[in-house]
This record gives C-alpha cells, sequence and structure tokens, in this order.
C-alpha cells in the first residue's frame, strides 16, 4: 500500500508545482499541468528508467472522473437568461467556430500529413473546439464575465464545444442497439432532470452530508457508464448535462463553489497530468513541420469561419478580432479529444504529441495576441479598466 501513497504523493506535488507555475506566469492550470506531466516524464523516464504510472487503474479512473467533472461544470456555467437573448449571435458564431476548423484541419491532416482516415477525422475534432477554461478564465479577471459581450462570447463557446463533444461521439460511436439504448435512455434522463433536480435539492439538500454531490455524481457515473458500454464518450452526457442544469445547479454558486474545489483540487490535476505524461518530446521534434500545418490550420480556419460571424451581427472592429482569438484557443476538449483518440488507438503516440502540442500552442498564442493588442477596454467595467489601463502603461515604460 505504501507505493500507492507514494504515487499519491508523487502525482499531488507535481499538481502543486503546476499550480504555482501558473501563478507565477499567469496561464491557465491545466496549461501548466500538462507541461509538467511532459515534463515530469521524460525525467523520470531519463534518468529512473521507469514511468509515472500513468496506467495504473485508480490513476485512470480519479483521471476519467475529472473530465467528467470538468466537463459537467463548463456545461453549467452557461447562462440561460443571456443565452435567450443571444442566442442567435451565440449560435451562428459557435457553430461556424467549429465547423471550420473541423472540415478544415480533418483535410490537412488526410491530404497534406498523410494521416488515416479515422485519425483524420479525430484531429479535426481535437483541432475543432474552443477552450471554455481559458476564455471564462480571461472574462473572469477582466470582469468581461458581466457584461454581454462577455456572455455572449461564452455562450458561443458552450455551442463551439458541444458540437466537439456530439461529433467525438457520433464518429466513433459503433452505432449498434447499445448506441440506440444509450441515446434513448440519455434523451429520457436530460428531460426529467431539469425539473427533478431542483424538487429533490429543494427538499433535501443543504446538509452537512453534501447530498448533492452524492446525486450528480451518481447521475454522471451511470450516463458515463452506459456511454462507455454504448461505446461512446463519458464526457458526452456530462456536458449535456451541465447544460440542463445550468439553470439550478449552475446558480446554486455555493454548491458550484464546492464542486470545484473537489474537481480541481483533487481530480482535473490527474487528468491533465497524465494527459501531458504521454507525449513524445523526441516526437515533436521530428516532425515540426506537421506541428506548424496543425497550429496554422486551425488559426486560419478558426478566423475564416468566426470573423466574418461577427461582423454579420455588427461587433465593432476591435470586439470582432477579440472574439476571433478568444474563440480560437483550445485546451480542454481538445485534450480530452486526442487523449481518447490515443486510449481508444485511433491515433498513436506521435499523432497525439503533435494535437496536445497544436492545443497548448492555440491556448496561448491567440490569447496573449488578444489582450495585449485587441481588448476592447470600453467595455471593461470602471476597476478592471483602470487596472488594464495601469497595466499598459507600465509595460509601455
Amino acid at each position: 500500500m505504501h507505493e500507492v501513497w507514494g504515487m499519491a504523493a508523487l502525482w499531488i506535488g507535481l499538481a502543486l508545482i503546476a499550480t504555482l507555475l501558473s501563478i507565477w506566469f499567469r496561464i491557465a492550470t491545466a496549461l501548466s499541468e500538462i507541461v509538467v506531466g511532459t515534463v515530469a516524464q521524460l525525467i523520470i523516464g531519463a534518468f529512473i528508467g521507469t514511468t509515472m504510472g500513468s496506467d495504473l487503474p485508480w490513476i485512470q479512473f480519479l483521471s476519467g472522473t475529472g473530465a467528467i467533472m470538468l466537463t459537467f461544470l463548463a456545461g453549467a456555467e452557461l447562462d440561460p437568461a443571456v443565452f435567450k437573448i443571444k442566442w442567435k449571435e451565440a449560435t451562428a458564431i459557435g457553430v461556424v467556430a467549429f465547423f471550420g476548423p473541423f472540415w478544415g484541419c480533418t483535410a490537412l491532416a488526410y491530404y497534406l500529413l498523410g494521416w488515416t482516415v479515422k485519425s483524420s477525422w479525430l484531429a479535426g475534432v481535437a483541432l475543432s473546439t474552443t477552450s471554455v477554461a481559458v476564455v471564462y478564465a480571461v472574462m473572469l479577471e477582466l470582469g468581461l464575465n458581466k457584461t454581454e459581450f462577455g456572455k455572449a462570447v461564452l455562450a458561443a463557446c458552450f455551442i463551439n464545444d458541444l458540437g466537439t463533444v456530439i461529433a467525438l461521439g457520433l464518429i466513433f460511436s459503433p452505432f449498434t442497439i447499445n448506441t440506440v439504448l444509450f441515446v434513448v435512455v440519455s434523451a429520457g434522463v436530460f428531460i426529467v432532470l431539469p425539473f427533478l433536480t431542483p424538487k429533490f435539492f429543494g427538499k433535501y439538500g443543504g446538509r452537512p452530508s453534501e447530498l448533492e454531490a452524492k446525486y450528480l455524481l451518481l447521475v454522471l457515473f451511470g450516463l458515463g457508464a452506459l456511454a462507455g458500454w454504448s461505446g461512446s464518450e463519458a464526457v458526452l452526457p456530462a456536458y449535456i448535462i451541465g447544460m440542463m442544469l445550468a439553470g439550478s445547479v449552475g446558480k446554486d454558486h455555493v454548491l458550484v463553489r464546492r464542486l470545484r474545489t473537489l474537481t480541481f483540487g483533487l481530480l482535473t490535476p490527474f487528468y491533465f497530468i497524465r494527459a501531458g505524461s504521454y507525449v513524445s518530446v523526441p516526437a515533436l521534434a521530428a516532425a515540426p513541420v506537421a506541428l506548424l500545418v496543425l497550429f496554422f490550420g486551425k488559426m486560419a480556419t478558426k478566423i475564416m469561419g468566426v470573423y466574418p460571424a461577427t461582423k454579420m451581427f455588427k461587433y465593432a472592429q476591435k470586439e470582432g478580432v477579440y472574439t476571433t482569438l478568444l474563440m480560437s484557443t483550445g485546451l480542454t476538449f481538445g485534450s480530452i479529444s486526442a487523449l481518447f483518440g490515443l486510449s481508444h488507438g485511433i491515433i498513436d503516440r506521435g499523432q497525439y504529441s503533435l494535437l496536445i502540442a497544436t492545443v497548448i500552442g492555440s491556448a496561448v498564442i491567440p490569447t496573449l495576441i488578444a489582450n495585449a493588442f485587441f481588448l476592447p477596454k470600453y467595455l471593461l467595467p470602471k476597476k478592471e479598466k483602470a487596472k488594464s489601463l495601469k497595466t499598459t502603461a507600465a509595460v509601455e515604460e
């Protein structure tokens, strides 16, 4: 048993290092965890000649639970009131932000890089994403999450990632009788949950026993098991459940804060560090051209789809470019899709490494450019605007 505790201490230690790096360098924690996982596996493999235990069953369980909970929370962040008002522009921007890179990156992987049909489809799915985690963190830090502009961008992110999750489930599901049963049962659960959950929580919730968390985990694990049994992916029902409960669970800030503590404090570090541990640095060094093709392919297809859509809804120049750059980011669902492909033998470790590196690049570069050159400061709340102007002046000095 001491080996389990020792391995747990190693992984939590790496998670702590990743968190400190994210604070020091002001980057998303998920990004630093992937990088730390890659570097740690490289060092441990080179100097100790062993692995980090990424394939141990208990680490796989914690990692999978982290992916499910993170996906659920992402869906629960949707603001139903704003979506009702901004549904046209959010849907239009989200749809083109998904289909542009989905078709474009699939074609690039197949025709230029010579990947197989299935691995090319997987590349298209993984690079079609927009990082809700990155965009939400930016909006929260600047105060734009309180503005209609920020809420509309976040709603577009949800539509984009919903397309990614559905594509991941539909393209790689075997379409057997199991799939039909999964769809029918899930549809029934999605219809019942928004009515049952608030009543159940109102009658039995608010106790130290954390009934709400157990209830949600039961639903997520149950539909996750059904999804796996049907040959689909557990994150598909988790994301939709989150969206269905955004009007109830999403508005319970105390409950969401407790779920975030569980998810980000314990579970997601195992997921993202594990994802990083599978990245092959030699494979990246051997294929720099392929990396550039995938990265610029994602950027170009996102820009060609999103920017015209913003102009269609009469966004100002800075707002349109800023929205386009933020919609070009990728991280959470991109890494989830890539790891799904690796785990199911759809892509090899070299292809996985290229996709993860592309996802990391898309999380960092567009965000830096957007905030440095295209931030619509006139939309910022007063305190955040003053802080932003002070930071800009310091940089210029």
